[in-house]
């Protein structure tokens, strides 16, 4: 296979047949390099990692089931280093390129996931999520992406990074074909008695937004009301709830432009920078491998993070599950966008992309922290680049979400061919 995109790791192009027969016979997939496969040092992004693991004995628990179903593995992809980035640039390997944003970056940490599967190299592709890593590059690179529920899809043989808020998750060109997959993950079908009947629109998410990427996404909010009823639109943070000890004087810092969820990125992101030092500190600090600098920076915050943080980020981190598990029950879904905007270009100033992260935490950091399930739906074009909607939907209705996710974008297609 040509990798025209440069989405795929050096040497990565090991193939695996899958069974005879299955429901995904015929299609191939490509595999995020936190994957085992068997006979392959699984490399997580990051020369000096790879340089001092073994080759897998096995291949983790989700590829083998895949390969079971009939799909065929058509090689190992780019990611971030650790997973820990969501901008898709990696300084060892490169940038994977995003053929429907040329010239910007495609997101990560699932990077050259996404690059593959846009570029129409594979079928599908996994990635993981923990931070947004499904939701901004399927935003960035215009895919059909899941984040599933936390836990629905075993990540045996998967690197972990920060494992209470770690998934499996997928990217399809097609809603049909994004489903399909989870039909095979999840072992079932959608439960007709409980297709989605509500929409939430969250507020907050919105106002992350700029006004013309509001009015990207503005009609096709208008459709999912014409499908599910008038809209109740909610704030998910009105407490702005964060962890006041990061800011002096214990005040979260004002920002229009991310509203209250900036105090939910802050609980997510001491979360996890604690969960990454506890698995990897000691790692780092003995091998000191060559890490980007905006990772290093990361990593070097992480080992900083003091048990009274992570107190207070578990106790606010609770008080936010239970009011969203009061506001999205089962039938219900929640709309915010995937991502604040378009792809950056990949030029962008360190710090402008910084920046750009923060607003990306802003609008993640909700499916992370409370485990439920986020599709992201290519519907929005700027600039002639894509942007995402997402629906988030109740703890354990992943199929739920797939099935609607389907059913809605195949009508929105007849009624865009309708205008031809």
């Amino acid at each position: 296979m040509f990798d025209s995109l440069g989405a795929f790791v050096p040497g990565g192009n090991m193939t695996f047949e899958g069974a005879e027969k299955g429901p995904l016979k015929g299609f191939g997939f490509a595999v995020k390099d936190i994957f085992d496969l068997q006979g392959y040092v699984t490399g997580y992004g990051n020369p000096d990692w790879q340089s001092r693991r073994r080759p897998a004995k096995l291949h983790a628990e989700v590829v083998q089931k895949l390969l079971d179903a009939g799909a065929m593995v058509i090689g190992k992809t780019i990611t971030d280093e650790f997973a820990y980035s969501l901008n898709g640039q990696n300084m060892h390997y490169g940038t994977p390129a995003n053929s429907e944003a040329p010239g910007r970056i495609p997101g990560g940490s699932s990077s050259g996931s996404a690059s593959a599967v846009a570029g129409g190299l594979v079928d599908f592709a996994l990635g993981s999520d923990t931070g947004g890593s499904i939701r901004v590059p399927g935003s960035y690179c215009g895919l059909f992406g899941l984040r599933p529920s936390h836990d629905r899809i075993s990540r045996a043989g998967v690197l972990p990074l920060a494992e209470s808020f770690d998934t499996v998750g997928w990217f399809a060109r097609d809603a049909w074909l994004l489903h399909l997959v989870g039909e095979v993950l999840f072992d079932g079908k959608a439960d007709t008695d409980k297709k989605p009947e509500k929409l939430l629109v969250a507020v907050d998410a919105f106002d992350c937004l700029d006004l013309r990427s509001r009015g990207a996404l503005k009609p096709h909010l208008e459709r999912l009301e014409q499908r599910l009823g008038k809209a109740e639109y909610i704030t998910l943070n009105p407490d702005n709830l964060s962890v006041s000890s990061l800011y002096p004087q214990g005040e979260a810092p004002a920002d229009p432009a991310s509203g209250g969820l900036v105090g939910l990125a802050d609980i997510f992101r001491v979360l996890q920078g604690r969960e990454i030092w506890t698995a990897y500190g000691d790692w780092m600090t003995r091998v000191k491998p060559r890490i980007s600098p905006d990772i290093q920076q990361r990593l070097d915050w992480a080992a900083t993070i003091t048990d009274e943080q992570v107190a207070e980020a578990e106790e606010k981190r609770t008080l936010f599950v239970q009011r969203l598990n009061r506001l999205l029950p089962e039938k219900a879904l929640l709309c915010l966008p995937s991502a604040p905007g378009i792809a950056p270009r990949i030029k962008e100033e360190a710090e402008t992309l910084a920046a750009h992260r923060s607003k990306l935490l802003a609008l993640t950091s909700a499916a992370g922290l409370s485990g439920c399930p986020q599709v992201t739906l290519p519907l929005g074009t700027l600039e002639g680049c894509p942007l995402g909607l997402g629906l988030m939907a109740a703890r354990g209705s992943d199929l739920e979400l797939l099935a609607f996710a389907e059913s809605f974008c195949g009508e929105e297609e007849q009624q865009s061919l309708s205008q031809f």
